[in-house]
């Protein structure tokens, strides 16, 4: 009896915790906004990790998304604080969707325009994604044992039409176009939904050769000859002309202030949303994204690879 007592006891304490925490959360969305500095030489950093996918950030205690959203608001926010003069993306990214990337470097770009300087800071891995997000910045900072490059795009799906024969599932589709049900995993893929897949691979990977030639400022002939989806570390990135410098997390902060024109120690601040601890125990920080679907998206999104 007294074990029960004290189960239900801890189970009462978590959610009283929980409430705590969600009256916290309610009351400020979730969102550890800073107040405006007038120091005037600040280097916001942005975080960056995990694979990237359009939507709001994701965390659980298995995986972590990087959702566009987030980090474009960050971007936002940063180009609007006058005080913050220079930005530190920290990458820690395998890469992720084509269009979640490129609504990140786009806001890059704009933060860029607005006058800030930008730099990118690769820790464990910043590739396909990652990369293309980083080319977009100033400079590009990697560790030595950096894992980077992989710039090139691909799309997987499966033909599961043997494992539902041995099963006795017999699926049944109705389809308003022949190609409505392109990448069904309970049929092969037609000559012709193979051609159209392949042009849609081929018109990212242009895509993504235009963005490093112009970011890298390498004329795209170079740029063709190491993207053919091979990774790089650190050290041979940089006698590619893929990174700028080799140096830690500190190192592209002193980088960003010279950039800046920052005198002296500059003062750090962390642009990144704080959530409650509830929300990386439940999966969920935002609420607009699971990572249950992370694998979803990975069968019907091209991932920039």
């Amino acid at each position: 009896m007294l074990k029960h007592k004290v189960i239900a006891g801890l189970i009462i304490g978590l959610v009283f915790l929980s409430l705590m925490a969600a009256a916290i959360y309610g009351k400020n969305g979730g969102r550890g906004y800073y107040d405006q500095s007038s120091s005037g030489s600040m280097i916001g950093i942005i975080q960056i990790n995990g694979a990237i996918a359009s939507g709001a950030d994701s965390s659980s205690l298995f995986s972590t998304v990087a959702g566009s959203e987030a980090i474009m608001e960050q971007l936002r926010r940063a180009a609007d604080d006058p005080a913050i003069k220079a930005v530190v993306l920290r990458l820690n990214t395998p890469g992720g969707t084509a269009a979640a990337s490129q609504e990140i470097a786009l806001e890059v770009d704009r933060l860029r325009q607005a006058g800030k300087k930008v730099v990118a800071s690769m820790g464990d891995v910043a590739a396909s994604g990652g990369y293309w997000i980083a080319c977009r910045c100033d400079k590009i900072v990697a560790n030595p044992g950096t894992i980077t490059g992989s710039i090139g795009v691909i799309m997987e799906t499966q033909n599961l039409q043997g494992l539902y024969e041995k099963l006795g599932v017999d699926p049944v589709v109705f389809k308003s176009g022949p190609h409505k049900d392109m990448g069904s995993t309970s049929r092969e893929i037609t000559e012709r939904e193979q051609q159209i897949f392949q042009s849609m691979v081929d018109d990212m990977y242009e895509q993504f050769v235009d963005t490093v030639s112009e970011g890298r400022g390498i004329d795209q002939a170079r740029v063709r000859e190491v993207a053919d989806g091979r990774v790089f570390t650190g050290s041979q990135a940089i006698k590619n002309g893929l990174v700028d410098d080799l140096g830690n997390f500190y190192d592209a902060i002193d980088i960003a202030a010279d950039l800046a024109g920052i005198k002296g120690e500059p003062e750090i601040i962390d642009l990144s949303p704080q959530y409650p601890w509830w929300g990386m125990l439940s999966g969920m920080r935002t609420g607009a994204l699971s990572v249950d679907l992370w694998p979803w998206l990975l069968l019907n999104n091209p991932q920039v690879k």
